[in-house]
């Protein structure tokens, strides 16, 4: 039986000195500030969507400006000029920036 107490108060006796030794620790802590962040954000959405709409647009100019038997060829050049410039004028277009307060 006196073995049985003493363990119970030994654990006792560790589970408080751990518990009031946590307690400053965490009162050291350092507090949180805030800090401007901003990033820039673009859509990936808006890109694929420019490239579709360049590469029809591309191909219907490609195929109008050809003469002859060579509408095809001029559909499908028109069509891959129209899909990189469309491609490229959305991503510069799609991208923005997004600023905001953070905590560290």
């Amino acid at each position: 039986m006196r073995k049985k107490l003493s363990i119970t108060a030994t654990l006792v006796c560790s589970a408080l000195a751990v518990a009031t030794t946590s307690v400053p620790v965490a009162a050291q802590a350092q507090p949180h500030h805030k800090e401007y962040v901003c990033r820039d954000v673009s859509s990936r959405g808006a890109r694929n969507t420019g490239t579709a709409v360049g590469a029809v647009t591309g191909g219907l100019l490609g195929n109008a400006l050809s003469h002859g038997g060579g509408k095809t060829g001029g559909t499908l050049l028109g069509a891959g000029v129209g899909a990189v410039a469309g491609h490229q004028i959305a991503k510069h277009n799609s991208t923005h920036r997004e600023c905001h307060y953070e905590y560290r």
